[in-house]
């Protein structure tokens, strides 16, 4: 046991399952123990010793898909955190809160905005580029390139400026010719 105080044992496996709550989606080990360690809410090890016990203690379950486990909050842990939230502090709940909402932002765009590639032969490279709304493709572009680095750069680049990448796609094609 790495923790003597019950009060600090069960108030930071309150803080876990509030976390799973707000988060309203599976993740993976790495996801809640970096977004705790982020947050200076506990140290690593408490981390995994008390998802694993709120793992045995059925509030949380583990789910795998393509390879990975999800962790995500069962009903019994809505009910103790029901039960218990009083517990954590009112900052601590608007941290989790304020972060929980970034990373649902995050993997909304996750979602939507979908660039990747793969080596199509020797000398090519097959660049994929998506924006998925409702799960509607709204906008796909495929392009052949001639190394892994370009493509890589263009993935990039979309990832991280969507918006302005589209938006002058857009106003090329768009654009009336003298």
């Amino acid at each position: 046991m790495f923790i003597e105080n019950s009060d600090e044992l069960a108030q930071n496996k309150l803080i876990l399952l509030y976390i799973f709550e707000k988060i309203d989606y599976p993740i993976t080990n790495s996801e809640i123990t970096q977004f705790v360690l982020e947050n200076n809410h506990m140290n690593y090890f408490l981390v995994q010793q008390y998802l694993s016990e709120l793992v045995s203690t059925n509030f949380i379950s583990i789910k795998t898909q393509d390879g990975n486990e999800y962790y995500n909050i069962t009903n019994n842990g809505k009910k103790v955190l029901g039960l218990f939230e009083g517990r954590i502090s009112i900052n601590t709940k608007e941290i989790i809160d304020d972060k929980c909402s970034i990373k649902k932002q995050e993997k909304i765009k996750e979602k939507q905005i979908i660039g990747n590639y793969y080596k199509k032969n020797d000398v090519e490279y097959i660049v994929n580029l998506k924006v998925v709304e409702n799960d509607n493709t709204i906008f796909t572009l495929s392009l052949n390139v001639v190394s892994n680095e370009q493509a890589k750069m263009i993935c990039n680049n979309w990832r991280e400026n969507p918006q302005i990448i589209y938006k002058d796609f857009i106003d090329i094609l768009t654009k009336k010719q003298d």
